[in-house]
């Protein structure tokens, strides 16, 4: 079929004007991830990108960390962290509590060098004793500001053998996954114990599982539209895409478990 000349120029002029409308319409979307998160948003960024044409630019830190940087006036469009960082947030005024959507859920666990002998941690007292049988273990340095090393410290003062993990606790030198291999690299540290989704990337670590009973810990993790944006409704699109049957396929890959409904 022959389009008239003039027909076809004002095709052309209307494509363009779609196209540069899609264009206009594209956010360089900020976000502030924590680490416990880093391996999830990797993988999401870009199929996100390639559906809705927006650009991710994610900065990822440890809770404290992160919310340093936000109380020294750093700002974001989302901002994905563990519970307890969000409700901060809203109490602080800078989210609103009817933009928090929750994402995914972490346990805390223990893993040990792929090869090795796994520990018993069916009970808490069979937890305690392959503490104890254990020649050294690691666990992320306090000083990093996660929340995890608080929680680990109160269960082995809990199990009655603080003095003795003092002894042989060894400390990452970096958060997340880059210390855990770091760790493993240099050291010949066998059992660790953190977030479980920060072993799964780790080739030479296998997760035995989460800790015993009430020793345990599982964290929430929520994304929230920060107040103030100028680009919210590109900010909801992305939660609302973490909150996908996809992203949840992907969060499940990573070691965490899906908070969507």
């Amino acid at each position: 079929m022959k389009v008239h000349p003039r027909h076809l120029s004002k095709l052309v002029g209307a494509l363009v004007l779609m196209f540069a409308g899609a264009l206009a319409s594209a956010a360089d979307l900020k976000v502030f991830s924590a680490v416990a998160m880093q391996a999830i948003t990797a993988d999401l960024a870009p199929k996100f990108e390639r559906a809705t044409g927006h650009k991710l630019l994610v900065t990822v830190d440890v809770l404290g960390g992160m919310m340093k940087r936000i109380e020294s006036g750093e700002t974001a469009d989302v901002i994905l962290l563990p519970g307890q960082g969000i409700a901060t947030l809203v109490k602080q005024g800078k989210a609103s509590e009817s933009e928090v959507r929750p994402v995914a859920r972490s346990s805390v666990g223990v893993a040990v060098r792929r090869g090795t002998p796994r520990p018993d941690i069916s009970s808490p007292d069979a937890f305690k004793q392959s503490l104890l049988a254990a020649k050294s273990i690691f666990i992320s340095d306090p000083a990093q500001g996660g929340f995890v090393t608080p929680h680990l410290l109160k269960v082995f003062e809990r199990l009655g053998i603080a003095e003795e993990m003092k002894r042989k606790t060894v400390f990452t030198k970096a958060a997340g996954t880059a210390g855990i291999e770091q760790v493993v690299a240099t050291t010949d540290v066998n059992m660790g114990l953190n977030q479980l989704q920060e072993f799964a990337p780790v080739a030479t670590m296998e997760i035995v599982g989460p800790l015993p009973g009430d020793l345990g810990l599982t964290t929430p993790f929520s994304a929230v539209v920060m107040g103030g944006t100028k680009e919210a409704e590109a900010a909801r699109a992305l939660i609302n895409f973490m909150r996908t049957p996809e992203a949840a396929t992907v969060i499940r890959a990573k070691g965490m478990e899906s908070a969507a409904p």
